[in-house]
C-alpha cells in the first residue's frame, strides 16, 4: 500500500498541520479523526487494515488530516466565542489549503470528494459537506454529534450558528438548498447501544431535517449490540463505503 506523511505550514493555526494519505488512485476521501484529533487515528484503529482491498485496488485513496477539536469543541476552558475562532481557521485551511492540495495530488481539478468521520469526525464530516456542496458530493457520518450547542453551554452567536448543522439547514432554503439537494448525498449511521446518547438521538433528528429538506440520505440506526466503539464502526463501514466510493 502506497502511504505518505505530509506536513504543512498553516499560520492560520499558528503550528505545523500533519496529514496521512493512503493509496495510490481511486475516489478521494477526506477522513476526518474523532475526539482524538489525531492524523494516524484511522490507521492506529485498524480501519486503514479494514478498507486495504480497496485501497490496493485503486479503487479509494484516503486522506487523514488531524483537527483542533482539543482546542475548540472540546476545549472546557476557553469562551465559545473565542474557541469558534479555532474552528474557523481549521476549516479555512481545509477547504483553502488540504482540498486544493489533493487536487494537486491526484492530478485532476475539483474532482468531487467524499467525506467520513466517526463521532466529532462525522460532525466534520456533515459540516463540510453542507457548507461546501460544489467540493464534498458524498458524506458518511457514523455516531456523529450535530447539534453543537452541548458544546458551547448554550451560548450562541452567528459563528456558532452556522457552524450548528442541525440549526442551519433547519433553515436553510433557495439556491444553496438546491446546490445541496442536486450535488450531496448522504449516509448516517448510529447504533443504539452504549455511549450513544446524544449521537442517536441528534442522527435521527438531522436525518429527518434532511428528508424533509430533500436531500438525498440515508439513515441506518442500528441495534443495541452496536456501540460508541470502533469495532461498531467497522461493521458500519463494511456494510456503506463501498456505496461511499461508488461501487
Amino acid at each position: 500500500m502506497q502511504k505518505s506523511f505530509h506536513k504543512f505550514s498553516n499560520h492560520f493555526m499558528g503550528r505545523e498541520f500533519y496529514m496521512w494519505s493512503y493509496g495510490h488512485y481511486g475516489q478521494p476521501v477526506l477522513v476526518f479523526p474523532s475526539a482524538s484529533g489525531m492524523a494516524h487515528e484511522w490507521e492506529a484503529e485498524g480501519m486503514i487494515a479494514l478498507l486495504s482491498p480497496l485501497i490496493n485496488d485503486g479503487k479509494v485513496k484516503l486522506y487523514c488530516p488531524e483537527s483542533n477539536v482539543s482546542q475548540t469543541w472540546n476545549n472546557k476552558h476557553t469562551h465559545p466565542a473565542d474557541f469558534i475562532k479555532g474552528h474557523q481557521a481549521y476549516e479555512h485551511f481545509i477547504i483553502n489549503h488540504i482540498v486544493p492540495w489533493i487536487y494537486h495530488d491526484c492530478r485532476m481539478d475539483k474532482l468531487p470528494l467524499a467525506t467520513t468521520g466517526v463521532s466529532m469526525g462525522a460532525y466534520y464530516a456533515v459540516n463540510h459537506t453542507l457548507k461546501y456542496p460544489h467540493i464534498f458530493s458524498t458524506c458518511f457520518g457514523m455516531s456523529g454529534r450535530y447539534e453543537v450547542s452541548s458544546f458551547t453551554h448554550g451560548f450562541n452567536n452567528q459563528d456558532i450558528y452556522f457552524n450548528n448543522p442541525i440549526a442551519y439547514l433547519s433553515n436553510m432554503d433557495g439556491e444553496v438548498l438546491e446546490q445541496v439537494r442536486a450535488q450531496c448525498e448522504f449516509i448516517l449511521t448510529c447504533g443504539q447501544g452504549a455511549y450513544e446518547d446524544g449521537c442517536l438521538e441528534e442522527t435521527v433528528q438531522l436525518g429527518e431535517i434532511m428528508q424533509h429538506k430533500g436531500l438525498k440520505v440515508s439513515c441506518d440506526i442500528w441495534g443495541k449490540e452496536s456501540i460508541h466503539d470502533w469495532n461498531a464502526w467497522k461493521q458500519h463501514t463494511i456494510k456503506h463505503f463501498s456505496h461511499v466510493i461508488g461501487y
